[in-house]
């Protein structure tokens, strides 16, 4: 197979959709890999090592998208890049469609076989694909947050973990899945008063026992979201249902009742966010103010650390990339559920079902839609 990696375009996304020690897989096993010109330099691959592992080294974006039966990227592809995709052509890359529309309807005009890898699970019903970035994302919060609760950025003026006879900074986590956990424990390293909400009684036992008594762990209701909420001083929103559009959880008058110069870091924007004063930002301007609280809605935090994102989603993504290439992909579908879960759109057709309802679109089976492709 004819598998190309285009360089990211976002704002100040420095990601790569493969590193050579993944290209030198695929080349191994008789694929053929195009690396547009440039596309590591964010994380100081040069071409000579891609040239190294085996592969091309092409021009343009217009050549990578041209030449190739199957493109792998990190972030979801911007306008220019969708009217490029093919029909029939493979994308393998995160997609986050339930609250990008205009995304969705470009995907189903190309005709293209679009596989997100936020969809793709694993056994246990985890989303092995989406959790190398969730960790990085939720670490990243915690240091994120801090600098939004210094003065000059209008926060409280307030260090973290305070300082001996100075209480710490009250830090409150919504949702205790891999963003939770891990922004959890960069909050009890850096001594802060730390509470996780979520409603999954297991959840909160295993975050516990996981910290030892070290962070407070709360069932998540609108009660006790109020509570916490109000009386933070930064809030982290790690709230994720697979595939769909997140829930606002956080209400305006929620942001409204909280401390002047408190702060919310929303990790769950790329579906839309979890509070309802969210809307997405880049890093080059990542911060705005409402009601006197600094929100952070960055919509790939990871990007900002980019070669340690990179290789921990290289690692994820390389088994499924091999799979994919060495079956094609209707045969990896049809052999692999999980594989399966992670198609949303295929051959002018929607496929998944959160994404459907989260635009009032009309949606088949994937199974279905892989028959009959």
């Amino acid at each position: 197979m004819i598998i190309g990696v285009p360089s990211e375009i976002k704002n100040h996304e420095y990601r790569v959709g493969l590193v050579p020690a993944s290209v030198q897989e695929l080349t191994a096993r008789g694929h053929k890999v195009n690396i547009q010109a440039g596309a590591g330099l964010g994380i100081n691959i040069d071409d000579a090592a891609y040239q190294k592992a085996g592969a091309n080294i092409v021009g343009s974006a217009q050549d990578v998208f041209a030449s190739s039966e199957m493109i792998v990227k990190v972030k979801e592809p911007l306008a220019q890049e969708r009217a490029m995709l093919k029909e029939d052509q493979l994308l393998f890359t995160y997609l986050h469609l339930a609250p990008d529309v205009p995304q969705t309807d470009d995907l189903i005009d190309s005709g293209a076989v679009c596989v997100a890898y936020e969809t793709v699970t694993s056994n246990t019903g985890a989303l092995p694909l989406l959790a190398p970035m969730s960790e990085v994302a939720g670490r990243m919060a915690i240091q994120a947050g801090a600098h939004c609760l210094e003065k000059s950025n209008l926060g409280r003026g307030m260090l973290l973990g305070g300082v001996s006879g100075v209480e710490p900074a009250k830090v409150v986590i919504i949702g205790g899945g891999v963003v939770g956990r891990n922004a959890a424990q960069m909050a009890v390293g850096m001594y802060a008063d730390v509470a996780v909400l979520d409603n999954n009684i297991d959840t909160l036992r295993q975050i516990d026992a996981q910290f030892s008594g070290r962070v407070k762990t709360v069932f998540s209701n609108q009660y006790n979201l109020e509570k916490y909420v109000a009386d933070a001083d930064l809030v982290i929103g790690g709230v994720l249902i697979p595939g769909a559009a997140a829930p606002k959880l956080v209400t305006r008058a929620m942001i409204s009742g909280m401390k002047p110069g408190s702060a919310i870091v929303d990790v769950a924007i790329d579906q839309g966010g979890c509070f309802e004063t969210s809307v997405a930002t880049t890093h080059a301007d990542p911060t705005f103010i409402v009601d006197d609280v600094v929100h952070y809605c960055v919509a790939n935090m990871p990007g900002a650390v980019a070669r340690t994102s990179t290789f921990a989603l290289n690692n994820a993504t390389l088994p499924f990339v091999l799979q994919l290439a060495n079956q094609g992909y209707k045969q990896a579908l049809l052999a692999n559920p999980h594989l399966l879960n992670g198609l949303n759109v295929i051959h002018g057709k929607l496929t998944n079902q959160s994404v459907g309802e989260s635009q009032a679109k009309q949606y088949i089976e994937a199974l279905s839609a892989i028959k009959a492709a």
